[in-house]
């Protein structure tokens, strides 16, 4: 019985340590992927002021947007890789599959990717097949050439199978935990460029272009997706992390707690042993005297 005790205590102080290591992971990860979303901000503010400036300087007669059909959707949800997460890949499956029901679009006018291998089964099982599923990177390295396939996807989406309609479903991290969100990524908000439009420019040197505005507007719409998928593919990795985080420390408490009985129960079963040998011995003494 001591033998056995001793091996589960040994066995419970190891999963210990690959749970602390995991939660150390975690961390570093949370904020690998904060400073991702952070170094975003000057980006996205690049480019909002090159559409300011593209928009001041539109030529009369082009339109901004074009009129949209809101009768096909894309959906693109993040999910994770790996495990350990808790209800993350579940509470971002049926969020999803509830606004896209929300929205009444069928099966058949409807297309759904998986960004994530561990969301595609919580996915087919809320109703939603998954028709193109993509797996997550390590590190911030990986995000950008992954969302670049998003992009191209969508742009396929779009001129084959005439979806205007694109929403992006992901966790966010809300203090220690996190929420599920949707991004309306197209149509883009007519009522946002306006506001852009007739926002003041922030220095006395006005901008100026020199290249094709049809060109130069369609390249910084491109790089406005591409930042609003990145931003959301860093929002969702850093969430999941913070779901491992909560996780493991779940679960560092439960492992220390049945440490904690298996260590009483060693030293009551030591104790008894020692007992049962005293009193053998104290018994054999008598029955020699």
């Amino acid at each position: 019985m001591l033998e056995l005790l001793k091996r589960k205590i040994k066995s419970a102080e190891d999963l210990l340590s690959v749970v602390k290591t995991m939660k150390v992971l975690a961390a570093v990860s949370i904020q690998q992927y904060e400073k991702a979303v952070e170094s975003l901000g000057e980006y996205n503010r690049s480019v909002e002021f090159g559409l300011q400036a593209v928009l001041k300087h539109r030529p009369g007669g082009i339109p901004i947007l074009k009129p949209v059909l809101k009768q096909r959707l894309g959906a693109i949800v993040f999910g994770s890789d790996q495990g350990m997460v808790g209800q993350f890949n579940e509470v971002i499956a049926h969020y999803a599959a509830d606004e896209i029901n929300t929205l009444k679009a069928g099966q058949e006018n409807s297309a759904v990717m998986a960004v994530g291998l561990r969301v595609v089964s919580p996915l087919e099982e809320a109703g939603r097949p998954v028709e193109d599923r993509l797996s997550l990177p390590g590190s911030t390295t990986g995000i950008t050439p992954l969302v670049r396939d998003i992009v191209l996807k969508m742009e396929a989406w779009r001129f084959e199978r005439k979806i205007d309609q694109i929403l992006i479903f992901y966790n966010r991290t809300v203090g220690a935990s996190y929420k599920p969100h949707v991004l309306r990524l197209l149509p883009l908000d007519y009522k946002w460029f306006q506001e852009l439009k007739s926002r003041p420019w922030p220095s006395h040197s006005l901008p100026l272009f020199t290249m094709d505005w049809n060109r130069l507007f369609s390249s910084l719409i491109r790089q406005l997706l591409f930042v609003s998928v990145f931003q959301a593919f860093a929002e969702s990795m850093c969430s999941e992390n913070a779901g491992r985080l909560a996780s493991m420390q779940v679960a560092e408490r439960n492992i220390e707690e049945r440490i904690d009985e298996l260590n009483f129960q060693f030293h009551q079963e030591r104790h008894s042993s020692i007992t049962e040998e005293l009193l053998d011995i104290v018994a054999g003494f008598e029955a020699l005297t």
